[in-house]
């Protein structure tokens, strides 16, 4: 097959394929089973809980409008004029007899229990309290609030003395029917299925047997105390899928300690026999699709996959910059075309890359030798102009002494320019540090900086300097403090004001910070994006553009950087960030290599 065309190649793995349609519709059948089962079931919770809501509706309604009468009672409310507890709850009870509820209850202007009544056993009188706190509800709005192991759906109504707008609160009546036996029979019914009411992980109202009860306590969990869906239980010997769902009537409700859940348990007898049978199926029928599929793979493997792995890792190996893999022409005939047109491209851009970098050099040393030109000619002529004074007879001594300064100047300069351009082609080097004093090197970089020309007539201000001592390459990083000094007085220099430069030595558990602020223009935006990339220098018809590049990189060895703050007109901010924690590490190495224990290893031969 290896010389087939891949649409041959990819054909005969199909038609083998095609067999596995039969283990597809099973397990389709299968699925589909199983999610049935757990759509009835919710399609069961959503009815039961409808139900529900429809059986209450009607209720919740007679209860808003049995509440709505009794707080226009004029009666009633003549009662809570009273506010005598003892009285209204005497009188109270002629208006619960009246009203039919199975609970009655009257609550002061604040919103507390003044007293309440119900059918059968009396209900705790701070539970009730508690439970109808009119700082958790609105009133009129129906809640449903558990009570000594009953549930109880209640309405509340404020009592006024006057109109409702513009009268006197005087208290609020509450009335309510309970959720029983009665009620779940009706959702139970509807549902087709066994449902209980549950708070708290009691069980209050079930249409389960006493002894199913029992072991749904036990067994529950998590499900009768809060929302779950689609939880195994075996009661008796019976399987059931069970969910449950909160019964809150307002959003109040969710922070209530005590919530109802309305809890439905499908049997699945019938679905798990089901779904035996087609796991049986299943299984056996994956069991020859596994064999067959085992030899398919070894044979698409060999033909296709093998040789596009081949390809990839050549691709790879092309974006790392290796030019010399070879690919095996191997595999269909639309592979072996791939390998040659990869082939091709990459005899291509190898020749590409080499003319690119060819290019590339002539490029830099071009710019290169147009930036120094102008520094060098400028270091030149006064060299030569000094030189030629230095011939006249007529010069007194001090006059020689001025103009071989100059000159000496001149040499300076064009020396700092050269160890400029070595110090670019030297970065990455290892560093040389020692245990050296930071204001020292600050102030043998700021006496550099006030004997060259850019230097003369700028106030440079130093600030902060202390005894601070760390482990430095006083020669690379005096250099960078240098290059940031130099190019901050040239920008003070354009200015409108005095030119001056401050140098703020700042230190702290974490890192050294060297801030040096001139009173320059500032940097324009468009620079300051790269303004320490090389041979860009702002604001100067020539020069070589590396005194920031270079003072980036000596911090970045050290383990630091340089940051150009946000600049303001007339303010201009860059820092030297020293962490301590690299400097540290220089030094350990240092003391290491140092150490009499040390023994350095050499190769043999």
């Amino acid at each position: 097959m290896d010389r087939l065309r891949m649409r041959t190649t990819l054909l005969i793995p199909l038609l083998i394929l095609s067999f596995g349609c039969t283990l597809l519709s099973l397990l389709v059948i299968r699925t589909i089973v199983q999610q049935q089962t757990r759509t009835d079931l919710a399609s069961d919770l959503q009815h039961s809980v409808k139900t529900y809501q429809n059986l209450q509706r009607q209720q919740r309604e007679l209860l808003a409008r049995e509440s709505a009468l009794l707080a226009d009672l004029p009666s009633l409310k003549s009662l809570m004029t009273t506010y005598d507890p003892i009285t209204i709850e005497d009188g109270g009870i002629e208006f619960w007899q009246v009203s039919g509820c199975d609970f009655f209850a009257l609550l002061d202007q604040n919103g507390r229990l003044i007293v309440s009544y119900n059918r059968g056993a009396a209900l705790d009188h701070s539970g009730v309290a508690h439970g109808l706190e009119m700082e958790r509800y609105k009133p009129g709005e129906p809640i449903l609030l558990s009570l000594d192991d009953r549930i109880y759906e209640i309405s509340t109504q404020p009592l006024y003395f006057g109109l409702k707008e513009h009268g006197t609160l005087l208290g609020f009546v509450a009335v309510g029917y309970p959720i029983d036996e009665h009620v779940a029979r009706e959702v139970s019914e509807a549902a087709a299925a066994q449902v209980a009411f549950s708070v708290d992980g009691r069980v209050v109202v079930s249409t389960l047997s006493p002894v199913l009860q029992q072991e749904l306590v036990a067994r529950g969990g998590d499900l009768l105390e809060m929302p779950t869906q689609n939880k195994k239980i075996q009661l008796g010997k019976m399987d059931y899928l069970a969910a449950s769902e909160r019964l809150t009537t307002s959003a109040r409700q969710e922070s209530a300690m005590e919530i109802p859940q309305l809890v439905v348990l499908k049997s699945f007898e019938e679905a798990t026999q089901l779904v035996n049978r087609v796991n049986r199926w299943v299984l056996a029928l994956a069991l020859v699709a596994l064999v067959v599929g085992s030899g398919m793979l070894v044979s698409i493997s060999r033909t296709l996959t093998r040789p596009i792995e081949t390809l990839v890792e050549g691709t790879r190996a092309l974006a790392q910059g290796n030019f010399d893999y070879q690919l095996n022409e191997d595999g269909a005939a639309e592979i072996r075309e791939l390998s040659r047109a990869f082939e091709r491209m990459r005899i291509q851009l190898r020749r590409t890359q080499h003319d690119l970098l060819d290019a590339e050099r002539l490029a830099t040393i071009g710019r290169m030798a147009s930036s120094i030109s102008h520094d060098l000619r400028h270091y030149l002529s006064a060299m030569y102009a000094n030189a030629e004074f230095m011939s006249g007879v007529n010069i007194s001594q001090p006059e020689r002494e001025e103009l071989m300064l100059e000159v000496q100047a001149a040499v300076q300069g064009m020396t700092d320019l050269l160890d400029s351009l070595l110090l670019f082609t030297q970065t990455g080097r290892a560093l040389h540090p020692e245990f050296e004093s930071i204001a020292l090197m600050i102030q043998r970089a700021v006496s550099m900086v006030r004997s060259h020309p850019a230097g003369r007539d700028v106030k440079i201000t130093l600030i902060g300097l202390s005894s601070l001592e760390a482990w430095i390459d006083a020669k690379k990083l005096g250099r960078a403090v240098y290059n940031l000094l130099l190019n901050a007085c040239q920008a003070a220099k354009r200015g409108q004001g005095p030119p001056t430069v401050t140098l703020t030595l700042i230190e702290n558990e974490r890192s050294i910070q060297i801030r040096i602020v001139d009173s320059g223009p500032g940097v324009p935006a468009a620079v300051r994006q790269k303004i320490f990339l090389p041979f860009v220098s702002e604001s100067r018809e020539s020069g070589t553009g590396l005194g920031l590049t270079l003072a980036q990189q000596i911090a970045q060895e050290h383990g630091g950087g340089i940051e150009l703050e946000e600049t303001a007109e007339g303010d201009t901010v860059f820092t030297i960030n020293l962490l301590r924690a690299s400097l540290l590490a220089l030094g350990a190495a240092v003391e290491k290599k140092t150490s009499p224990t040390y023994i350095p290893v050499h190769e043999k031969g």
